[in-house]
């Protein structure tokens, strides 16, 4: 019995991918005797993790068509992966994004809160200090 057994690309670090994320994925594709880097942008419609690295799964409107792609992340095919914005999701799976109309489909964004030191405005030249003055009865 044949098992056919595909070269994996070495361990490279990929951003962290997540469910919501609008993602931009170039991946080698090969026509004929020419190879070529092709641009997919889409929704991360979910995460499967496990043996092998895991995959994802994209989701985009092309010519009014919901067209939806897998990558894995342990493909030799797969070149570079960029997030482009961080969508707002409670869910681990979004299914229910394939019966949602373009319009309705758009997530709310998600803010990432900014961890590290805040910059403190430098004083003002001296000031005098103000007197209060006591009121008497």
């Amino acid at each position: 019995m044949d098992v056919a057994v595909f070269q994996t690309k070495p361990k490279t670090t990929w951003p962290d991918v997540r469910t919501g994320q609008t993602v931009k994925v170039s991946f080698k594709i090969k026509e004929g005797e020419r190879e070529r880097i092709q641009l997919f942008q889409g929704l991360v419609v979910k995460m499967k993790k496990g043996g092998g690295g895991g995959s994802f799964t994209l989701r985009k409107i092309s010519n009014g068509v919901g067209v939806e792609h897998t990558f894995p992340f342990a493909s030799p095919l797969l070149e570079k992966i960029d997030i482009v914005r961080q969508g707002k999701v409670r869910r681990a799976k979004l299914y229910y994004i394939r019966a949602l109309s373009t319009k309705e489909a758009r997530l709310k964004e998600r803010r990432e809160k900014i961890t590290g030191k805040v910059a403190v405005a430098a004083p003002a030249a001296e000031q005098a200090p103000v007197e209060q003055s006591k009121k008497t009865a």
